[in-house]
């Protein structure tokens, strides 16, 4: 809404402007959904009308009415779209700026184990982590273009297991449910459903599947980002009863996103030798139809999940493998390096080929920009 003033014939003093509502003005007919962006500028608006000074000449101002009107008002696209910092907030795997889901749970018993060692005055013990200084600079072998796998596997395992941990319910899917599609033909207790698995549990349930299928360590950063746009758009919660089948639909789509020769389904029945092909089928179909489809993960969203998990493996004592950086080492670094600036030059080039072409179609030649 655009509320101006206007100037009351006759009048030169600043007590002679009037409120004055913008012939932009819609309005509504029938029972409305609530606009929250619209009462607050309804709310200012009223403020404005409330405040003005008495007119100095009979100038009646225009009427405010919100109510049923002629016409019909068509609600702009951004009364429907989600306001962007609650987008930011429910989506972590869409959006680069928004934090991840497994990180502020983890928050949680980190503050917990900080506590209670300073209660108890327990010493952290010998510090393992190396530091660099000015003639020795200290490495691990894991960058965000070539993570290490194993530590990766760790880390994306105890993600996992704080979600389970620390979940808000209990809601599941069918689907999902290990005690209506079992993974194995041996009867299961009912107690294995009542308690939380453990993070070794965990990480030898992933370990097994990455290690026979032969995945890669970005795979399995992946596999926590589909995860987590899963329980966000589905509106579910990984808990005992459902978390491997859930962990399986995200490994077995994110292998055929990210690696070029993909584990097709009947494989991983030769891994979990008493699940079939159609059960594996099904649940594949189901995942994409929660997810809508929404298989993308741009790379600054990559890279935040690969640094979190670093941050995830800080707090809680998982260190990486620090070694002096050789000469060799050095070198290695530049060649990934400049494998990488070549696979993108690669890709500028491609995207230049493409426009000049066009350019050439149309016959339109463009001069090279000077920037001082």
């Amino acid at each position: 809404m655009c509320l101006g003033r206007r100037r009351a014939r006759g009048g030169k003093s600043g007590s002679d402007w009037l409120p004055v509502t913008s012939p932009k003005l819609g309005r509504r007919t029938g029972p409305a959904e609530p606009d929250y962006e619209s009462e607050i500028y309804e709310a200012a608006a009223g403020d404005a009308v409330a405040v003005a000074p008495a007119p100095a000449a009979a100038v009646e101002p225009a009427e405010l009415d919100f109510g049923a009107g002629e016409g019909h008002h068509l609600q702009h696209i951004s009364d429907r779209e989600m306001p962007e910092d609650l987008a930011l907030e429910s989506n972590p795997s869409d959006h680069p700026r928004a934090s991840t889901i497994f990180l502020s749970k983890s928050q949680t018993d980190v503050r917990e184990k900080r506590k209670s060692n300073h209660l108890n005055h327990v010493s952290p013990g010998q510090l393992t982590k190396k530091y660099s200084s000015c003639s020795t600079i200290f490495l691990d072998d894991s960058t965000v273009s070539q993570p290490n796998l194993r530590t990766t596997i760790k880390c994306v395992t105890l993600a996992i297991y704080y979600h389970i941990k620390n979940r808000d319910a209990n809601r599941s899917l069918d689907i999902f449910d290990e005690r209506s599609h079992p993974l194995t033909r041996e009867k299961v207790p009912e107690e294995y459903f009542k308690h939380d698995p453990e993070h070794k549990f965990i990480y030898r349930f992933v370990r097994t599947l990455f290690s026979a299928a032969q995945l890669t360590a970005e795979c399995a950063i992946v596999t926590l980002v589909y995860l987590e746009r899963l329980l966000t758009y589905a509106e579910i919660d990984i808990c005992p009863t459902n978390w491997k089948r859930i962990v399986l639909g995200a490994i077995l789509l994110a292998s055929k996103v990210w690696d070029d020769q993909a584990v097709w389904n009947v494989d991983y029945c030769q891994i979990l030798k008493d699940i079939t092909v159609e059960d594996m089928n099904e649940m594949e179909r189901h995942f994409l139809e929660l997810l809508q489809f929404n298989i993308n993960v741009p790379a600054s969203v990559y890279a935040k999940y690969y640094f979190d998990l670093r941050s995830l493996a800080d707090d809680n004592n998982l260190n990486f493998l620090f070694a002096p950086l050789s000469k060799e080492r050095a070198q290695n670094l530049e060649a990934i390096s400049r494998l990488c600036e070549d696979k993108y030059k690669d890709l500028c080039r491609a995207a230049m080929r493409r426009s000049l072409s066009a350019d050439n179609f149309i016959g339109i030649q463009r001069s090279n920009a000077i920037l001082s």
